[in-house]
């Protein structure tokens, strides 16, 4: 995903908050607990981008996606097969290519190479002599049943890379919307709750994942917001608080919080609190790189907190 999207619409909602400067949170120290339920009044996210049919099948379980293979290639050797008994027809190999093709865009490159490996041996099985054996006499059908391998392998490779580039912006379109709508629903928050909520709205629908979401002052953990079935444990609010104050991300299982289920991110404002966004990835689906969104989140996590400290401190006055 690109960095430039992003970029313009942390810009924009930093112009929309150019006017918080520093100021003190005006609803005192105090250690309040948010259910991980999202009130009436929270902000909706945009809906996802359409995408193409085909590639929302790639979501489909292990075994449907190589049975609808193995299903099209079926396919593809009966039509082979009739026309082959109705017409000469040149290259008739080229039939099997195209589950390859439709199993490359639609499943990924495993159905794909598993369709191009039977339309391989369904040809040598029913069109090559002798019929209904693998044995091969005419040494050109090997070299068309290699070929017609070959072309299967390398269109599935293509086909696969179009589509995990195709899904890669569609995820990208859907980020941007998400990350607009959640500035524009904090520009709406008059609380810090509502802040909060507002966040952990965005972050679950970008990472799907346990989030908690802490704000934390010199001496006690003065607002948590928690979503997903995990509990912060001691060690979880140390390696928060950690993250705070190094200003660095504490990642979860790293030494010295080997114990922690979080990723934690610190969000630096111009209070004596500063908050920090904790997200429980599962080890085996971490994504690459998540900071880049986690970041940008933060930071208009912290123009929000530093404008509503600075309504609450001209609030008092």
């Amino acid at each position: 995903m690109s960095d430039h999207p992003v970029s313009c619409i942390g810009g924009r909602i930093a112009a929309d908050h150019a006017h918080a400067r520093y100021g003190r949170m005006g609803n005192g120290r105090r250690r309040t607990a948010m259910s991980g339920q999202s009130s009436p009044q929270e902000f909706k996210l945009l809906p996802e981008p359409d995408t193409l049919p085909a590639l929302q099948l790639s979501n489909a379980p292990v075994v449907i996606r190589y049975l609808v293979t193995v299903a099209m290639t079926a396919i593809a050797t009966m039509v082979a097969v009739g026309l082959d008994s109705a017409v000469t027809i040149p290259n008739l190999s080229l039939v099997f290519v195209v589950p390859v093709l439709i199993a490359a865009v639609a499943f990924g490159l495993g159905p794909s190479l598993c369709s191009a490996i039977l339309g391989a041996l369904a040809y040598n099985f029913f069109l090559t002599e002798p019929r209904f054996t693998l044995r091969v006499d005419d040494p050109s059908n090997i070299w068309a049943i290699g070929l017609l391998f070959v072309i299967g392998v390398i269109a599935s490779a293509v086909a696969s890379t179009a589509r995990r580039r195709a899904d890669d912006a569609a995820l990208g379109r859907r980020q941007v919307a998400l990350i607009r709508s959640y500035s524009q629903g904090l520009v709406a928050a008059d609380t810090t709750e509502a802040i909060f909520s507002r966040t952990a709205d965005a972050l679950e629908a970008l990472f799907k994942v346990p989030i908690v979401l802490m704000l934390i002052s010199e001496d006690s953990v003065d607002l948590t917001l928690r979503r997903g079935g995990i509990e912060p444990a001691p060690v979880d609010i140390e390696a928060a608080r950690s993250s705070l104050t190094t200003g660095k991300v504490a990642v979860a299982d790293v030494y010295p919080f080997d114990a922690s289920r979080f990723d934690f991110w610190p969000v630096m404002t111009s209070a004596d609190s500063g908050a920090v966004i904790g997200l429980a990835f599962d080890p085996e689906e971490r994504p690459p790189q998540p900071g880049t969104l986690v970041e940008t989140v933060a930071s208009l996590l912290a123009l929000a907190l530093d404008r509503q400290h600075l309504r609450s401190g001209l609030g008092e006055r």
